[in-house]
């Protein structure tokens, strides 16, 4: 799919491709349609399940469709929402752009129950109700713009490669990683506000991310990573414990069961 976007690197630019979340009132740099990412991630959400390994566990699949559809339903984002189990040994789970939301089986275990499993979907659906993809997919896009630009300024230097690489190091380490760590921190606040109202024990947040932390063994130091510390995601959580037991309390509230196993 071809994007059409302005060739010209400048503050006009960015200001007119700036908008502002319903959700948090944050400016965000949008360059791509919503209709342009939403086709994107139900492309991509096909590909990867016809490659992928679908549980066919009724049970985990019953789980994880009703409670995908609470925390959808408490977005009031009329998406096309897919929720799907894929059966690999991974601790993980994404939302591509449009609703498209796979949770690996690895994962279960750790969430052990339908609360725990609610702060992974409600993250995984913040970051596309937040529209993460196409921000982080915009940011790409000026980087790259300005490397082009940067190219062309030091042509005649003999040190260009160096510089340009610089830049790249500079692109990567100080505005993508961090970048990554603030939107990974914006979705599970978004997403504990959105399990609160589907009417799942917020509190659960906090041991899944502690029982994450318990289990991540050696990471890279956390300014070297996209995603933030377990330990860390867990105390910033605590924060905003207050506003999310506020809504579960006025929510009709889920009892907190344990999931089928894998």
């Amino acid at each position: 799919m071809k994007f059409m976007y302005a060739g010209i690197f400048s503050s006009t630019v960015l200001l007119v491709a700036c908008v502002t979340s319903p959700e948090t009132g944050r400016r965000q740099l949008n360059l791509v349609s919503d209709s342009e990412m939403n086709a994107m991630g139900e492309q991509a959400y096909k590909e990867m399940l016809g490659k992928a390994k679908v549980s066919k566990n009724p049970q985990l699949n019953s789980e994880i469709v009703n409670v995908g559809k609470r925390i959808a339903a408490a977005t009031g984002v009329s998406y096309d929402w897919e929720f799907t189990i894929i059966d690999e040994n991974q601790v993980n789970a994404f939302c591509l752009p449009g609703g498209k939301v796979a949770v690996y089986t690895a994962l279960i275990p750790v969430a052990k129950n339908n609360a725990a499993l609610a702060a992974v979907l409600g993250h995984e659906v913040a970051h596309a109700v937040l529209r993460h993809s196409a921000e982080r997919m915009s940011q790409q896009m000026v980087m790259n713009q300005g490397m082009q630009i940067a190219g062309a300024l030091f042509s005649g230097s003999q040190h260009k490669d160096l510089i340009a690489a610089a830049m790249g190091i500079g692109a990567n380490y100080g505005v993508a990683l961090p970048f990554g760590r603030y939107e990974e921190a914006e979705a599970d606040r978004v997403g504990l506000e959105y399990m609160a109202k589907a009417g799942y024990d917020p509190r659960e947040a906090i041991g899944l991310w502690e029982r994450m932390g318990a289990m991540s063994g050696s990471r890279p130091p956390e300014i070297l990573s996209t995603h933030p510390d377990p330990v860390n995601r867990a105390k910033d959580l605590s924060k905003h414990m207050d506003k999310a037991l506020a809504l579960y309390n006025a929510a009709q509230k889920q009892p907190t069961a344990q999931l089928a196993k894998p």
